[in-house]
């Protein structure tokens, strides 16, 4: 039985997504009703109260887990307590810096501590941008033709978050135990190509305005706090990580390619109606 938080985002819900689909036996942890597949046991409570969903630890032998929560110490005791042997956990490439002083490296490293440090068994996912995040672009085509686009010259070889989840149910499946493994998509593209990519799979021209660092900026710091702003700057803007290069980690793992761009726009293409 494997436990899932953040059930119901883009990374744990595709988790669920792959447990059902090879028939494991799941809980997810959610916060209101939502519809599950066949096979997957609602548990209501929130992850950053890890006593909500304690009694949902029993008979679970797996944990998915995600960084960035509180009480995240209080969780991994309870599920030693309860018997619990592994955590997979959704960290990020951030960590591939030597510098783990920006605000995103910072939760995630502090979450691979915690988990190392609770003596349970783990395998740490280290994944590049999801295929998903596509999806900051739906407002504007719906409102239009022309997408705004960030660090335009930049490719990054994004990744489908069901491989995410097929190489994390693997690893309940077949160990990796004390391994970091690092995801990358099949190939990298700029944002230029992947506005291309999606204007094909939904059938409408679209065009990518390529946004100056100085627009970037203040786009950035306008939708989130400031020391996040500064931490993605620094990652595409200065390139302080590499989420160009293609390794074949998900192909090694669960024995098959990875998904394209083409794939998650052509699965997805409703959501932009």
């Amino acid at each position: 039985m494997i436990l899932v938080t953040g059930a119901t985002g883009n990374a744990g819900g595709a988790v669920v997504q792959s447990l059902a689909a090879q028939g494991l036996a799941g809980r997810a942890v959610i916060r209101s009703e939502t519809a599950l597949p066949d096979g997957i046991e609602p548990v209501y409570g929130d992850l950053n109260q890890p006593d909500s969903f304690v009694d949902a630890l029993a008979g679970v032998t797996g944990i998915f887990l995600l960084s960035g929560y509180d009480r995240v110490e209080e969780l991994l005791g309870n599920a030693v307590r309860a018997g619990v042997r592994k955590v997979v956990l959704l960290s990020s490439s951030s960590l591939d810096s030597a510098d783990i002083s920006n605000a995103v490296a910072a939760y995630h490293h502090a979450a691979e501590e915690a988990v190392q440090a609770s003596g349970l068994e783990w395998t740490f996912l280290r994944p590049n941008s999801f295929m998903s995040n596509t999806l900051r672009w739906l407002d504007q085509v719906r409102a239009g033709d022309v997408i705004r686009v960030q660090f335009p010259e930049v490719p990054v070889s994004t990744i489908h978050p069901r491989d995410i989840a097929d190489v994390a149910v693997r690893a309940f499946q077949d160990g990796h135990d004390g391994e970091v493994l690092r995801l990358t998509g099949p190939v990298a593209l700029t944002p230029l190509e992947q506005v291309a990519i999606l204007g094909a799979g939904i059938g409408r021209a679209l065009t990518a305005y390529p946004m100056s660092r100085s627009e970037t900026h203040d786009a950035l710091h306008a939708s989130m706090p400031p020391q996040y702003a500064s931490a993605i700057e620094g990652f595409f803007g200065d390139g302080t990580i590499d989420e160009t290069s293609v390794n074949g980690t998900v192909a090694q793992v669960t024995g098959r390619a990875p998904r394209t761009l083409e794939d998650w726009v052509r699965e997805n293409a409703g959501l932009f109606a």
